[in-house]
């Protein structure tokens, strides 16, 4: 993974569990689901679209608390309980009028991969499986759920020279 290729990226498409949460599913006994998304990763993707930069969300699982998390953020392409995640990803790139390279995309299990297909830039969630990393242009070092998009959002804004702090110093103007 280069700074040249996460400069051009214009567009972060994420799956969300094992990627914006640790994996787990809680459910209690009404069968209501609930999952612990991370402050940081949020904070950090809220940064990403306010620098101009895409989000969405395109998961194999239908969640309302996915939905209301999507919906806090303000990320407004969110496409839950997916069967063809390559065909959602092919026609969000279409529709947003964008080529391979200005896309990048996290995952953490096998049906990650068609959006790894279909993106310019393929990154995995430190705790991905092993065919997830390796197909990956990198992993992050931190897991999923736990600060691995924030990980991500910083490097494509560093990448693109908008990244407004540095240690020790004040917020640039």
């Amino acid at each position: 993974m280069t700074r040249k290729a996460l400069a051009k990226v214009k567009l972060l498409i994420l799956d969300v569990d094992g990627v914006l949460t640790d994996g787990r599913i809680i459910m209690n006994d009404q069968g209501e689901e609930t999952k612990h998304f991370n402050a940081k990763d949020g904070h950090g993707l809220r940064m990403l679209m306010q620098a101009g930069i895409e989000v969405a969300l395109i998961s194999g699982r239908k969640s309302e608390a996915a939905e209301f998390r999507a919906r806090d953020l303000g990320i407004s392409e969110v496409h839950l309980g997916v069967r063809d995640k390559a065909g959602v990803c092919a026609d969000l790139i279409q529709r947003k009028r964008l080529v391979k390279p200005e896309v990048c995309c996290m995952g953490d299990d096998l049906p990650d991969l068609p959006l790894f297909e279909q993106s310019g830039i393929a990154v995995a969630v430190a705790d991905a499986v092993p065919e997830i990393r390796a197909a990956a242009a990198f992993s992050t070092k931190n897991r999923g759920g736990k600060g691995a998009a924030r990980e991500l959002c910083e490097a494509i804004l560093k990448a693109k020279g908008l990244w407004p702090y540095s240690i020790g110093n004040k917020r640039k103007s």
